[in-house]
């Protein structure tokens, strides 16, 4: 094997330039299918992203005991932070839950002069493990100086089981989209292959093993896969970047293609070589049953 690889892979590449049209083809057809599922792949992990900002945002209230001072309350965040799961915990005096307040309810200054001894301080506190709501919730509780927390676990479930139920449609739709990807690649590689049946034959006449005959297909795959993935990520990229830009997602975060271009890029890769070496081996296995 060893020594002819240069013999598997110059042979590769002349029977993909060989077949102009059809190779053109065979990459045509894997830039489209890895376009597909690339485009699929990135709506599905900005949704996820998506959910992880709205799920962090969805904060625990932490009321402070109304008869400690304004010092006692602020001292205890360091005692809140320590509290397991807890990602930060920022303050809110009453003063500031006040002007909160009326920021958004009061419309027709009705409450411009609301006195904000009516509040609690408080804490608004974010968790590292949303799973984890409501034994963070209790263990705050314990904390010797909260008086209430509120949370909302109905709308922090909703959040997970979301996330849960699009990471599972995403996974399975990508898992079909390699399939169907494959078959079309090596029906299309088949076309290629079939030209060359009699040349197939008579290798196989004259004692030709099935790994000779079947190696410079292997290397054709693996080209037409590799030219497939440059070009498709070379679009793909393209084409992010003109939906990230556009108007209609401007109430949506798009993570910038700059910081994912690698991953994305490897498995642009992965996916190229998997549909055209497996393509061309599934297309070759045929003739070679002489």
């Amino acid at each position: 094997m060893k020594g002819n690889f240069g013999y598997f892979f110059r042979e590769g590449s002349r029977n993909m330039f060989s077949h102009g049209f059809m190779s053109f083809a065979a990459i045509g057809i894997t830039v489209a299918c890895l376009l597909i599922m690339g485009t699929f792949s990135l709506v599905a992990y900005n949704a996820d992203y998506n959910l992880k900002n709205l799920q962090k945002e969805n904060a625990i209230l932490a009321f402070i005991d109304e008869t400690l001072s304004d010092e006692d309350a602020r001292a205890l965040q360091s005692k809140v932070e320590a509290v397991p799961n807890v990602a930060d915990a920022a303050f809110v005096s009453r003063e500031q839950a006040r002007d909160s307040y009326v920021a958004q309810y009061d419309e027709n200054d009705l409450y411009a002069n609301l006195d904000p001894s009516i509040f609690r301080h408080r804490f608004v506190i974010h968790l590292q493990d949303d799973a984890l709501l409501s034994e963070t919730v209790e263990a705050l509780r314990q904390v010797d100086g909260i008086a209430k927390v509120r949370a909302d676990e109905a709308i922090s479930a909703g959040f997970i089981t979301a996330r849960n139920v699009a990471s599972v449609i995403s996974v399975t739709l990508i898992v079909i989209l390699l399939i169907v990807s494959v078959f079309i690649i090596s029906n299309t590689i088949k076309l290629t292959t079939f030209d060359r049946r009699d040349e197939i034959a008579i290798m196989k006449m004259v004692g030709a093993t099935n790994g000779f005959i079947r190696w410079p297909f292997v290397f054709e795959g693996l080209l037409i896969g590799v030219f497939g993935a440059v070009i498709g990520f070379g679009l793909q990229w393209l084409l992010y970047n003109a939906i990230a830009g556009s108007d209609t997602l401007q109430l949506l975060r798009v993570v910038s293609f700059a910081k994912i271009w690698w991953p994305v890029a490897g498995v642009f890769l992965l996916a190229g070589v998997l549909v055209g070496v497996g393509g061309s081996l599934t297309a070759i296995r045929k003739f070679l049953q002489v």
